[in-house]
């Protein structure tokens, strides 16, 4: 087994690096429904995907499920319903363990800590701050959205991750 796991790491080794993309990165500030903010998140470009860095604040305690959605639009309204469904590609479904999922939108639970405050860093290859098909700047933009219950990875079309309890547009 050590000689296959040395192999490895000198095929990483020799395999030449992905071309880097320009310096791309975004930001994003939350909202409640009351239009007080919760946090903020700063989103760049990897070449393999985009990091999400979370900092929020004065959020429920516990499981929220948290994803990109299709809209750049946090009209408080109707719990955040102007920010749209998940942002993803025609075709996919909602979730990681669905059979066509998951949409490029879907992202990891959050586990809020008691006191609402929570760092974390996240990561999703499903979409681009670049360019194409997968990208959150296309022409309406693309928001952030905590919902008030876990997702359950599977639920169709949003994982009965229950009302939206923050928004956030995602800015260049």
């Amino acid at each position: 087994m050590k000689h296959l796991n040395i192999a490895a790491a000198m095929l990483l080794c020799t395999t030449p690096a992905l071309a880097q993309p320009a310096d791309i990165s975004a930001k994003a500030n939350f909202i409640d429904q009351q239009g007080q903010s919760v946090g903020t998140a700063r989103l760049t470009q990897t070449a393999h995907g985009v990091l999400i860095d979370l900092d929020l604040k004065n959020v429920p305690a516990g499981p929220h499920g948290f994803h990109i959605h299709q809209s750049g639009i946090c009209d408080g309204g109707v719990k955040f319903a102007s920010a749209g469904g998940h942002f993803g590609i025609s075709g996919q479904e909602h979730g990681y363990q669905a059979g066509k999922g998951p949409h490029a939108g879907d992202l990891p639970n959050l586990i809020v800590p008691a006191g609402g405050a929570l760092k974390i860093e996240l990561f999703t290859p499903g979409v681009t701050l670049a360019g194409g098909e997968t990208s959150l700047f296309d022409a309406d933009g693309s928001a952030l959205v905590i919902h008030a219950k876990g997702d359950d990875y599977k639920t169709q079309p949003a994982g009965d991750s229950g009302d939206r309890i923050a928004c956030a547009i995602i800015q260049k």
